[in-house]
């Protein structure tokens, strides 16, 4: 039987300062820290997590903040632009509130839907678009309401060295359904109503280059960790060459890289953030996987400070 992921499950992506981090996705986007933790191969860095009130897939966005990190080149082999789905009528709240935060804002379309397009600032670049589908995000922050709210992955757009192998990995790997063309895209629609409208650039792009401002890798859902034993098998049966599953304390995970260049995970949905501190509590304190718990005073002399602030 070949699986179908039901899309995105998180985005992950290198940034600079870390407060400046939370100041965008928190205090502008309104997004809640679900978590804050380290990177688990460098514990000198954070590992933040942002997504909706309680850090479902499929609304999750991380971030390696390192300050003086070397900056990137937004290119092929990556998620060239991270889309956030919002509730219908919201688009004017949002052009309203970025301008009034300083952040520049365009309209563009694609599809035939609007969408309003604009950079973190750290040079990531995010478009929101309005979307019926998709749980209502319930966290409220600073005059963000419900009615307005990020709700999650709209989905995203793959900027690939080699399109046509990357639109066959996304149709038969990954399971996408292919569902419209248009003059230099191609749209994928997956099973979920979150993250799950994935459009592919047809035409090849100059070269990314990783490192502050760009993303290193888009993950997609598995449903559990039986499904997720079967995906890896998929991918390796499909010619690449999966990593071994990695527990990540929030979600097991496996990575390759597809032969446009982009490396994508799979993630399992379970067991979610609550994995180590209360649903009512995420994100209000650095949380240390077990193994490096005896050396917290050290791991936390060494990272700057951070706190969820409003910007007005």
């Amino acid at each position: 039987m070949t699986l179908r992921t039901a899309g995105i499950h998180h985005i992950t992506s290198f940034v600079t300062d870390p407060q400046r981090n939370v100041d965008f996705y928190a205090g502008i986007l309104g997004l809640r820290m679900v978590k804050q933790t380290i990177n688990f191969d460098a514990p000198d860095v954070y590992h933040l997590y942002f997504g909706n009130e309680g850090g479902a897939p499929g609304t999750i966005v991380t971030f390696f903040p390192q300050p003086g990190a070397r900056r990137g080149v937004v290119g092929s082999g990556q998620l060239g632009i991270t889309v956030f789905a919002v509730p219908p009528g919201a688009l004017p709240f949002w052009t309203d509130r970025l301008q009034k935060l300083n952040i520049q804002v365009e309209t563009v379309s694609r599809f035939g839907e609007q969408l309003l397009r604009f950079s973190d600032y750290d040079g990531l670049r995010i478009e929101l678009v309005e979307r019926e589908a998709g749980t209502t995000n319930t966290w409220e922050w600073d005059g963000i309401t419900a009615a307005e709210a990020i709700k999650g992955f709209g989905g995203g757009v793959l900027f690939s060295a080699l399109p046509e192998r990357t639109l066959h990995t996304v149709e038969h790997v990954l399971g996408l359904t292919r569902i419209a063309e248009e003059e230099g895209y191609v749209r994928f629609q997956a099973t979920g109503d979150l993250g799950n409208i994935i459009d592919v650039n047809n035409h090849e792009l100059p070269r990314g280059i990783g490192g502050a401002g760009t993303v290193h890798h888009i993950a997609w859902r598995a449903a559990d960790f039986d499904e997720h034993e079967q995906w890896r098998s998929q991918v390796a049966a499909a010619g690449f060459q999966p990593t071994p599953v990695i527990d990540r304390q929030y979600f097991n995970a496996v990575y390759f890289r597809e032969e446009g260049g982009i490396l994508f995970e799979i993630a399992t949905d379970p067991p979610g953030f609550a994995n180590d501190e209360p649903a009512e509590q995420l994100g209000s304190k650095l949380m240390l996987p077990e193994w490096y718990e005896p050396q917290r005073d050290l791991i936390e002399n060494n990272l700057l400070p951070i706190q969820v602030r409003k910007l007005r």
